[in-house]
């Protein structure tokens, strides 16, 4: 399917969307088969398309417990659905092309480009090289330790199938558990803390910035790429900022992490500010929150992951082009300068676009949710973030959503995969750039 719409006059972004949306019906109409759920009869239509959109958009928000709710065949599904949203449809119709020897051309390296949101079109096939060996080596390590430790707990064959699904899931920022409450079973437990932590981090980077950091010779950070010097610096900026902000908010909240000992409480804090890096997982109950700790987690979620990566939001590159942007014009320049490098304008531009596309859906998907279902403003503001972030967190409405808040969550969820610029690309007629510029005129702003 994917080879024939290659053949077919879409731009990029038009395929991309495209092919997402197969994946997501393929995968609904496989959940919807009765050998994958457990209830008698199958699942419905949209409860299918919701769980099947929610993990090729990694994003973990469900309407069904997935460990009860699903067979073995079901959970599969969604594991399959996880890994080809995590890495990309192009990643992986790639790696089908490379396993029988097929030559990848010059529209395939072009669309694999769009989805992995790289630079430019070189070194397209060793990128996609990297990504395979980095996910596999990666989630297997990482399933390798999860299983180490989960074997005090369970028989051989379920640790071996409960390391394999949450590496997964976590690698690839899907926030899908098998446990029934997330990983609030595990608070205090410092072995799946860290590891499902270091997956969050390590998926949500971005796959070039991993690669350039394999291949980093030098001992000097100003050797990396201005690419990797923002998405290391603000990734690093924004778990700390989290961390602290969620251990001062969180402190005496008894119902959360007040009760816990004093490292316990850290690493809570801790784990509460990596989640949103759009992965979904918890280990204290989110609806018990505080209302500002909510706030600062849709923030977070928001801004998202990196490109490139297995994770959602704005990305933490918009949000600096925008910081750096705003910083440049305060102090009178007319160039845009990041560590001793000029940004073209045409990025801040991108990056404004991009961020005022995501704040329109969130309101909108917000406003018309707190008309239809009925529940407080601000869980369903968090609810509408997560979905676009891709995060997968809830305060605990997504269950009880109408058809009406299901199908809006789907399409938030399908947005934040594919993007807001992206979608907006591909929804948009081509044209071609004019010859000619209309007179310049001022307003007054600000």
């Amino acid at each position: 399917m994917l080879d024939y719409l290659k053949n077919k006059e879409f731009t990029s972004a038009q395929f991309l969307v495209i092919g997402y949306f197969i994946v997501i019906f393929s995968g609904t109409i496989l959940l919807m088969l009765p050998l994958a759920t457990t209830a008698e009869g199958g699942m419905s239509f949209t409860n299918a398309l919701f769980t099947a959109t929610s993990a090729t958009c990694v994003t973990g928000l469900i309407v069904v417990n997935t460990s009860t709710a699903f067979t073995v065949f079901g959970q599969l599904v969604i594991m399959l659905l996880i890994q080809i949203g995590g890495i990309g449809i192009m990643t992986m119709s790639s790696m089908i092309a490379l396993i029988i020897g097929r030559k990848i051309g010059l529209k395939e390296r072009l669309l694999i480009k769009d989805d992995l949101d790289h630079l430019q079109i070189s070194g397209m096939v060793r990128l996609v090289q990297y990504v395979l060996a980095f996910t596999f080596v990666i989630e297997g390590a990482a399933a390798l330790i999860l299983f180490i430790r989960l074997i005090w707990n369970y028989d051989f064959w379920r640790a071996l199938y409960l390391a394999v699904f949450h590496s997964i899931s976590a690698f690839n920022n899907a926030g899908f558990d098998l446990f029934g409450n997330s990983l609030e079973g595990f608070t205090g437990d410092i072995v799946v803390n860290f590891v499902v932590m270091s997956l969050i981090v390590l998926g949500g980077i971005g796959f070039a910035v991993l690669a350039e950091l394999y291949n980093f010779k030098s001992k000097h950070m100003k050797k990396f790429t201005l690419q990797t010097k923002i998405v290391l610096l603000f990734t690093i900026l924004l778990i700390i900022v989290g961390f602290f902000s969620v251990l001062l908010l969180e402190y005496n909240n008894n119902a959360t992490i007040g009760n816990l000992p004093f490292g316990q409480k850290l690493l809570a804090s801790l784990f509460l500010s990596v989640t949103p890096r759009t992965a979904g997982f918890n280990t204290v109950p989110t609806g018990q929150l505080y209302s500002s700790t909510l706030f600062l987690i849709i923030v977070l979620m928001f801004i998202g992951a990196s490109p490139g990566s297995t994770g959602g939001g704005i990305k933490t590159t918009t949000f600096g082009v925008l910081l750096m942007t705003v910083w440049n014009l305060i102090k009178g320049k007319k160039d845009i300068d990041v560590f001793k490098r000029r940004l073209d304008r045409d990025i801040a531009l991108k990056a404004i676009v991009t961020t005022f596309l995501a704040l329109a859906l969130v309101i909108i998907v917000t406003m018309v949710l707190s008309t239809t279902e009925g529940v407080p403003f601000l869980p369903v503001l968090f609810e509408t973030v997560s979905a676009f972030g891709t995060v997968g967190l809830s305060t605990g409405i997504t269950s009880t959503l109408s058809e009406v808040g299901k199908i809006l969550i789907i399409f938030t969820m399908f947005v934040g995969r594919v993007g807001p610029l992206t979608l907006a690309l591909a929804l948009a007629e081509r044209k071609q750039k004019g010859i000619y510029h209309y007179p310049k005129e001022n307003v007054m702003v600000g």
